[in-house]
């Protein structure tokens, strides 16, 4: 498996191997580690009422016998229009999905390798423009020639930053920020060569 490198005027000039055990690793990783990122993504805002929370409830509705109906205690209960929910939503609930750092290096690598098996990996030498104006970026998004793409730098420079923030088809991110959710939700990755070095050799070490 090998990334593409470009030149400044977007030309292929190149390739880079990718770790040869990138191929090995399973689909599973990457599907994990998604349910993990957006389970921490959660509101976890939901939040119902249950019979002791809601107003009300003061006296007995109806005398316990004599009545004909069922015997009741109180309009806070669940079987009444407006009393408490049972076993309802409760926003003290954990979504929290636990996943070993081997897993989440796997799903980043595994990542990787299916962008440079469809081509859509990317390297250059650097990202970076030197007006700092979004017409500029977006000239730059344009001539690489993906719909959408996730733009990787091995420092976030302020400038660059204002210059991609508002362009909504790519999204710019320095290296230590970087995961498998980000690789895999864009349909391309261009990544400095710095970076891409950095992020190789970082897992090699694991």
């Amino acid at each position: 498996m090998k990334a593409r490198v470009l030149d400044q005027q977007c030309q292929e000039v190149g390739q880079l191997d990718l770790p040869a055990h990138f191929k090995d690793i399973k689909e599973h990783n990457l599907y994990l580690y998604i349910k993990h990122y957006r389970a921490l993504a959660r509101a976890n805002t939901a939040k119902s009422k249950n019979r002791g929370e809601v107003s009300g409830g003061g006296r007995k509705p109806w005398s316990q016998k004599g009545g004909g109906r069922a015997r009741a205690g109180s309009i806070t209960s669940p079987v009444f229009v407006g009393g408490g929910v049972s076993h309802g939503a409760t926003n003290k609930r954990n979504y929290d999905l636990k996943i070993n750092k081997k897993q989440k290096r796997l799903a980043l690598e595994y990542a990787l390798a299916q962008k440079a098996l469809n081509h859509n990996l990317v390297v250059v030498d650097q990202i970076d423009i030197p007006s700092k104006k979004t017409k500029d970026a977006s000239a730059f998004v344009k001539n690489l020639g993906f719909r959408d793409v996730l733009l990787i730098t091995r420092a976030l420079d302020e400038g660059n930053y204002l210059a991609f923030r508002n362009l909504k088809n790519c999204y710019l991110l320095e290296t230590s920020e970087v995961n498998a959710y980000w690789i895999a939700a864009f349909g391309a990755v261009v990544v400095e060569k710095a970076a891409f070095e950095a992020l190789i050799k970082a897992h090699e070490g694991e």
